[in-house]
């Protein structure tokens, strides 16, 4: 609650204060005047007007819905498999298999983002290889586009879509599908009637943990993004940084996460199912 509510207080005051030119670059809610004995209360409501009246707000946050909820069912259709081949390994082979999955954790995010530009170029890794090959005749537009982003997010929070499910798909119990192998089903029913059900808590957890930060993500569609489609989080940085209207940024903010308030309550209602499992 101190590092949450305190930051969400400060945040929600400034979203109704006015922008003045000077530091901080908000006028403040409450003021004195000594002259008159007086304790003045201003609010302003405009910079919320501002996020409806102005389409540029809307259509980042539909562009960026768009691209978290696209890039949550990429990641949800490379971990499952992964997940699963990793919870159905050896216990001797799984641990490196997990490694592999944390390693890229060990270098820095940026880092990683920056890899991809020398990667998705024009005169990148993966153009010079197809020209080499013969596949195509002249490079690709691969970099500041949607599928950049795409790359560098499903890249980049694949983990967080794993190691739920992993731990999820981990725990089941196998005795139930010799049972229905038993009863005559094959594999394939067997999953979808057993293993996959069994999972959608694991399915819920991840698709949370990847959709509820990349909707907000700023550095990947800075760097390998179109400059003519923002993400609410570039948005909301140019605000802060750029034209240092911390008002308009703030509400910005308080948006967000206001549309994000349902997902992490939905996140915080399986976690807590998932605890109440595992202690029984």
């Amino acid at each position: 609650m101190v590092f949450f509510a305190i930051p969400f207080a400060i945040v929600f005051k400034i979203s109704f204060s006015y922008m003045v030119p000077a530091q901080p670059g908000y006028a403040p809610l409450l003021e004195w005047f000594a002259e008159t004995q007086r304790l003045v209360a201003t609010f302003n409501l405009a910079n919320y007007q501002v996020l409806l009246q102005d389409t540029l707000y809307l259509s980042t946050f539909l562009y960026s819905l768009k691209v978290a909820a696209f890039s949550t069912v990429l990641c949800l259709l490379l971990g499952y498999p992964m997940a699963y081949a990793i919870a159905r390994s050896a216990p001797t082979t799984r641990n490196l298999f997990l490694m592999l999955i944390i390693l890229p954790f060990w270098t820095s995010f940026l880092l990683r983002v920056y890899a991809w530009i020398g990667l998705l170029k024009t005169n990148g890794v993966i153009n010079n290889t197809l020209l080499s090959l013969g596949i195509i005749d002249q490079p690709l537009v691969l970099l500041y586009t949607d599928f950049a982003v795409y790359v560098g997010i499903v890249y980049s929070y694949l983990p967080f879509m794993i190691l739920p499910l992993y731990s999820n798909l981990e725990k089941h119990d196998l005795t139930l599908l010799e049972a229905a192998a038993d009863l005559g089903a094959r594999p394939v029913k067997a999953f979808f009637k057993i293993t996959l059900p069994l999972s959608m808590p694991g399915v819920v957890a991840g698709c949370l943990l990847v959709f509820i930060p990349a909707v907000g993500e700023f550095v990947i569609p800075s760097l390998l993004g179109r400059t003519d489609q923002l993400m609410i989080g570039t948005v909301l940085s140019a605000q802060f940084f750029g034209a240092r209207n911390w008002p308009v940024a703030s509400a910005v903010a308080i948006a967000l996460l206001l549309l994000l308030l349902l997902p992490i309550l939905l996140f915080q209602r399986y976690q807590q199912r998932e605890l109440e499992a595992s202690r029984r």
